[in-house]
Parts: C-alpha cells; structure tokens; sequence
C-alpha cells in the first residue's frame, strides 16, 4: 500500500515505514503531522485517484528532525564587465517517519 502525498509544492510517493526528507514543516521535533493532501493511494482495491485530492484520506507520520541540507555555491558573474557575486544556500528540510495511511 503506498501513497502520493503532496506538500511544500512537491509531491512524494510514501509507503509506511519510510522516511522522507520534505520542504521545511512548522512544527516541533517528536510531533505527530497529519497529510490532508492526498493526491493518489493504492490498497487492495485499486488506486483511487483525487480530483485534485483523495476524500478522506490522509497520511500520518511523526517528525524526526528538521535540519539544514548541504551547502551550494551560487556564483553569478557577467562576462567583460568585471561583475561577479559569491553566494552560499543551505534549504532547510524536515525529516518525516511514515506511520500510517488511513484510506
């Protein structure tokens, strides 16, 4: 059984007991978050599909921990004008335990 959440703009195909690092969530570490966005979800039945979301349905998963991702250099330049800026990103992500996908 696996389903296709939708949050922070991206959508992530979940099955119970993965874990997911997604768009930075506001909540606390330890913490319980519900889904409501459920695009797809298969089960023994099929795959039901939502127009845009599935009724009913949600998934549950506990919040591990949130956290900064690696750091990427951004360098932009403009050639022949002696212009050019250094600049360095981390994006923030929230690491999520699938606990459960209620139909």
């Amino acid at each position: 059984m696996y389903a296709v959440i939708q949050t922070g703009g991206k959508q992530y195909k979940v099955s119970q007991g993965d874990v997911v690092y997604i768009e930075k969530l506001d909540a606390e570490d330890g913490a319980d978050y519900t889904f409501e966005q459920v695009v797809a979800i298969s089960g023994d039945d099929g795959l039901k599909v939502g127009t845009p979301f599935v009724e009913g349905a949600n998934v549950t998963g506990k919040i591990v921990k949130s956290g900064k991702g690696k750091k990427i250099t951004v360098f932009t330049y403009r050639p022949k004008k002696d212009s050019k800026r250094k600049m360095g990103h981390r994006q923030p992500y929230t690491k999520v335990e699938i606990t459960a996908i209620n139909a």
